[in-house]
């Protein structure tokens, strides 16, 4: 594969690194800075998801159970009809029914409230849950919770054993909130290949090196539209985004991106430092999706 144009393009940009592999083989690699571990922002969300698929196999929820089952001791002192009719399955499609900011990454240092959990339920319920599409940290950051909890550990270490350490990811730094828990919504630092990797694992249906690491019907239905969203025609998953092509993606802020290109069976990964990260997102299918 020619870089040339796309890194062309992409400079500007602040493109920090990308990887490309099709057929099981890496054809193209370029870093404009060292790799190391960074940020990847809400591209966190996606492990999240990942986690959320392993409780599920594990008997340890599921995405039918409603909130005021899951969170009991957190609901306000007046429950929302729209908060008692929300699931586990609204937390991963972006569908709570809420419609206001909370836990925010400019936000979250000005809390004095340490529990969060209570706080992203006391926010407003204007919608019912599975009707209208609104971003937000509040759903991915309860999904972790609720697996956290169930499964008596934090993130890192519930996805070690079962998916990090087997694809050779040793244990990585994840923002953690007053109380200590995993942040599912964001602040998981990986380096471009560690994030390359869980692009592949999704790929691949969940398998890596003959190990079935991930249940495949979950990474078929998370990296698949599961809703409309509010940005574009692609769609939204379970804590994936949808692109064009019929792409699927692990998004963080800046441009942290693993796509998964499954009619090429192909994953570009890149890393950034870009404020303009859907131009860079259209760079990479106008450079590179036309040469695999």
């Amino acid at each position: 594969m020619d870089l040339t144009s796309f890194i062309e393009a992409a400079t500007p940009l602040r493109a920090l690194g990308i990887i490309v592999e099709q057929n099981g083989r890496e054809i193209a690699r370029h870093l404009w800075e060292g790799s190391c571990r960074r940020n990847i922002y809400s591209a966190s969300k996606s492990f999240t998801s990942a986690a959320v698929g392993l409780a599920v196999r594990e008997g340890l929820l599921s995405l039918d159970e409603p909130l005021t089952d899951a969170f009991p001791a957190e609901l306000p002192p007046v429950v929302p009809e729209n908060l008692k009719k929300a699931v586990v399955r609204d937390l991963l499609t972006m569908c709570l029914g809420q419609n206001q900011s909370y836990l925010g990454g400019e936000e979250r240092p000005c809390y004095t409230d340490p529990d969060w959990v209570r706080g992203a339920l006391a926010q407003p319920f204007p919608h019912e849950p599975g009707t209208r599409f609104f971003y937000s940290n509040v759903g991915p950051y309860l999904a972790g919770i609720l697996v956290q909890r169930r499964a008596g550990c934090d993130l890192v270490h519930y996805l070690l054993p079962r998916m990090l350490e087997p694809m050779g990811i040793q244990r990585p730094t994840w923002e953690v909130d007053p109380q200590g828990n995993t942040f599912g919504a964001g602040g998981l630092f990986l380096s471009l290949d560690e994030l390359h990797k869980f692009g592949l694992l999704c790929l691949q249906d969940g398998a890596w090196e003959g190990r079935q690491l991930l249940p495949a019907d979950w990474i078929a239905a998370a990296a698949s539209r599961q809703v409309e969203n509010d940005v574009d025609e692609y769609g939204y998953g379970y804590l994936f985004w949808g692109g064009p092509e019929g792409s699927f993606r692990a998004d963080g802020k800046y441009g942290q991106f693993t796509i998964l290109l499954r009619d090429k069976n192909a994953v570009i990964t890149l890393m950034a430092e870009c404020r303009c990260q859907g131009r860079l997102l259209k760079t990479i299918f106008e450079h590179l999706y036309h040469q695999l």
